[in-house]
This record gives structure tokens, sequence and C-alpha cells, in this order.
């Protein structure tokens, strides 16, 4: 293996679920380079592929389909935010999160979605008929969430939502 190859296979098992032009900007390669290399390294078994939520995302081969999309989930700063929340108050409401978070509902709902499709977080009803939040499988959540850290161009598409939100709503973000 070259050693072009073999830095693009440790970046990625370093960072698993790295989207390509992330991995494009931490590294020293053009993106020619990297696709050349990728693709050999996804022949080889090294890497694994997964398209999740409009991005190409890579892997290494020890993660599932379950993990592989629960890792693109926690590289946006919302939904990572969300779970954290989760992980230190459930069981919650939403309106107890967006107020927490900052965010609007709708923003909520568009990472929710995401998150109980994957079976990352429940939601069920309570006695009144309200609907409560809580993680569906906190250990694994736990373990996959201290893995992976969100880039910057997911927290300033994060944070740009906030703000846009925000002044949907008459009142400035403060996040």
């Amino acid at each position: 293996m070259s050693d072009t190859r073999r830095q693009i296979r440790t970046h990625v098992h370093a960072n698993a679920g790295i989207h390509f032009n992330e991995l494009v900007r931490e590294s020293a390669f053009a993106p020619g380079q990297i696709q050349y290399h990728v693709r050999r390294l996804i022949d080889d078994g090294e890497l694994v592929r997964g398209e999740f939520y409009g991005r190409t995302h890579y892997y290494p081969p020890t993660h599932d389909e379950r993990e592989r999309a629960m890792l693109a989930l926690f590289r946006r700063e919302t939904a990572r935010e969300i779970v954290v929340h989760l992980i230190e108050h459930e069981p919650t409401g939403p309106g107890a999160v967006t107020d927490a978070l900052g965010i609007a509902r709708s923003t909520l709902e568009y990472h929710l979605d995401r998150l109980v499709e994957q079976e990352v977080v429940e939601k069920s009803y309570d006695e009144r008929n309200r609907v409560v939040l809580r993680l569906a499988n906190p250990e694994q959540t736990g373990e996959l969430l201290s893995t992976v850290e969100p880039t910057v161009p997911d927290r300033l598409l994060d944070r740009f939502t906030r703000l846009v939100d925000g002044l949907l709503e008459g009142e400035p973000s403060s996040k």
C-alpha cells in the first residue's frame, strides 16, 4: 500500500463518517488523488462508502449500516446537541429541548425525524398525550457520539439555520 493511500485510510479510520469535502480540506492531497485512493481502499475492503442526507461519508469497515447512519447524524452540531441534551435530561418534551438549545420547533423536528428514523431517539406519549423524547439505546449512542466531532462547515450550516429561525420568529438567536 502506498504512503498516500495509507495516510488517507488512517485519517478515515480516525474520523469515521468523514465526508468527502472534509477529507479534501483536511488532507494535503488533491481531490483527484483522494478519489483515486479512496476508490482503491473501498475495492480492497479497507473503507466503506455511505450516502446519508445528501452527502457521501467514509467509514472503517468495522461499523455496520446503523452505526454509519448514526455517525453521519452526529457530524451535525444541532443533532449532536439534541442527543447530548437527551443524555442529560431524558425523558423530556420537545418544548424543553427547543428552549434549552435555542432552536425553532421546525429545526428540532427536522433533526428528530432523522434521529427517530435511525432509532437514536424514541418518541412516545405520556398519560396526558404529550410527546416524550428519550434515547433508544443510550450506551451505544454515547459511545458513538464520543467518536465524532462536527466539522466547521457543518457547524456554520446549523448556526445559519438557527439565525434564520430566530429572524423568522422575530428574535435573534443567541447561539
